[in-house]
């Protein structure tokens, strides 16, 4: 029985050979910097999700102790600076009653709207848009979204 090696297959050629070394390393050379690529897209986007997480709580902190400042004053002083105080809601409480207002396919874009929008993050967000549902001006401004809220809140209260 004689066997036919005249097909295509593994060549003796060492010309063949050394093609194909250089073919498979030029291979794994642009698998690997594509895997590079991604690797440093993703410690890229990593590390300014963390920036924006440190910003976000660095301007919380000022804007707190903005507010604990204000709090320290006169009342008549801290009638101009402070939330919540005068005749008419400030514009920063009227957007976060206009953020509440509209409806969010899930949390994920509710909270980076938050830090888009109003430059604060979700926690002081809330804690901002509960002291709103307490003041009689945010209920004369958007009285649908001010009692909608506190029946959510006195229902999450009850069940406690």
């Amino acid at each position: 029985m004689t066997v036919d090696t005249s097909g295509p297959g593994p060549s003796d050629d060492p010309a063949e050979r050394v093609e194909d070394r250089a073919r498979g390393r030029a291979e794994d050379r642009v698998q690997g910097q594509a895997e590079d690529r991604a690797r440093g897209r993703a410690e890229g986007q990593a590390r300014g999700q963390a920036e924006d997480r440190a910003q976000g709580q660095a301007r919380d902190r000022v804007q707190g102790q903005a507010e604990d400042r204000a709090q320290d004053q006169t009342p008549d002083q801290a009638e101009d600076r402070e939330p919540g105080t005068g005749v008419a809601l400030s514009e920063r409480d009227r957007d976060v009653l206009a953020v509440e207002r509209r409806g969010w396919p899930g949390p994920g874009a509710k909270e980076r709207a938050i830090r888009e929008r109003l430059g604060i993050s979700p926690t002081r967000y809330y804690q901002l848009l509960n002291a709103l549902l307490d003041d009689p001006r945010a209920l004369e401004h958007d009285p649908v979204t001010v009692n909608r809220l506190r029946r959510i809140r006195d229902e999450r209260r009850e069940r406690r």
